[in-house]
């Protein structure tokens, strides 16, 4: 049984404790949190763009307290599972792996390169392993595009477009906020990059236009440049003030014996899946695959599997590994530049 410790109490916390219920190999045994309420058990003040409201939850089995420093001292916790502020996960993850824990840590890995190559340095120094919380992979779409890539099975990968869009979130404090949150493409945007790098591997360039919101970039739309010339991959992400449409993601990945669509939206608080998964292969008919489950919840199952399996193996992910989410931050500083420079920009 791996016992998980989670540090801070807010909305991703709320999705991975319900994730970690379905997990018969890990336990959530302690949690840290500054509020007197959630340390009661008190969640119900949570809530998200997807997945139910926070609830009342039973405490008296876990180790409750108040600081992230009270939470490594305890010896019984083999991972941390961090769900601070971007601002926050640098000495978070730094801390929990001196204190000899592995370390699960919510996307962005960090605000800064330099921030996210100390947290790596930490961990290859402690021998624990450090898992960045990139669920995107194990969406059920997604899921499949990867595997289909991977494998073969629809011949060599070609490109595709990837889009993620949001209404502007005013409830999120901070959100343009460099030092702090990091904006719509460390918040938002690095789900794709992320995803674009497991795809095709590290692009050598990026050339993007944009708008900004102050010094960050509000919305911008990529292209990404490859030594592999048959590559043609662009990406759009970003806020539109368009409160009616909360949330809209989707693919067009091209290979050379099919293309796989998918395009998804959250319109007046209603799900509308206006392209389910649909393969448009070189020949024949269109096909809609049949997924394991589009419940987001799942999803963050499977995401906490991987880590599980991680953890039992020794080995770190090659989904979730650290190297991995360093360069997704990489590509996301790399496009602010280009927009701001107004040219494209080497990786």
């Amino acid at each position: 049984m791996i016992k998980v410790g989670i540090v801070g109490v807010g909305f991703m916390s709320w999705i991975h404790y319900l994730a970690y219920q379905k997990i018969r190999g890990m336990q959530v045994a302690a949690f840290c949190s500054r509020d007197s309420k959630k340390q009661k058990g008190d969640w119900r003040g949570i809530q998200g763009n997807f997945g139910p409201p926070g609830e009342k939850i039973d405490v008296s089995k876990m180790n409750v307290y108040a600081t992230i420093e009270e939470l490594l001292a305890d010896d019984s916790i083999d991972m941390v599972d961090i769900c601070l502020p971007p601002a926050m996960h640098e000495e978070a993850t730094i801390a929990a792996l001196n204190a000899g824990k592995h370390v699960l840590v919510e996307k962005p890995i960090a605000l800064s390169t330099s921030a996210a190559k100390a947290m790596q340095k930490a961990a290859d120094k402690s021998g624990k392993l450090m898992l960045t919380a990139h669920v995107l992979p194990f969406f059920a779409e997604f899921n499949f595009a990867l595997e289909a890539a991977r494998s073969g099975k629809y011949g060599k990968l070609l490109g595709g477009h990837f889009k993620r869009l949001i209404s502007n979130p005013t409830w999120l404090k901070d959100f343009y906020d460099l030092e702090k949150v990091g904006g719509p493409l460390l918040d938002l945007h690095i789900h794709d990059a992320h995803f674009i790098r497991l795809m095709f591997g590290m692009p050598n360039s990026v050339s993007s236009v944009g708008r900004m919101n102050g010094d960050c970039v509000e919305y911008c739309t990529t292209q990404f440049g490859f030594a592999e010339q048959d590559y043609v991959v662009t990406a759009t992400s970003g806020v539109l003030h368009q409160a009616t449409r909360s949330f809209t993601h989707g693919f067009e990945i091209h290979l050379e014996d099919a293309t796989l669509l998918m395009d998804f939206a959250v319109i007046d608080g209603a799900p509308v899946s206006s392209m389910p998964l649909t393969v448009l292969p070189r020949k024949g008919k269109s096909k809609q695959p049949k997924l394991k489950s589009t419940d987001p919840i799942d999803s963050f199952v499977a995401e906490l599997k991987e880590v599980e399996k991680s953890i039992l193996s020794g080995e770190p992910s090659s989904i979730l590994a650290g190297d991995l989410a360093v360069d997704a931050l990489i590509l996301c500083q790399k496009q602010a530049d280009s927009v701001a420079k107004g040219k494209a920009v080497r990786v």
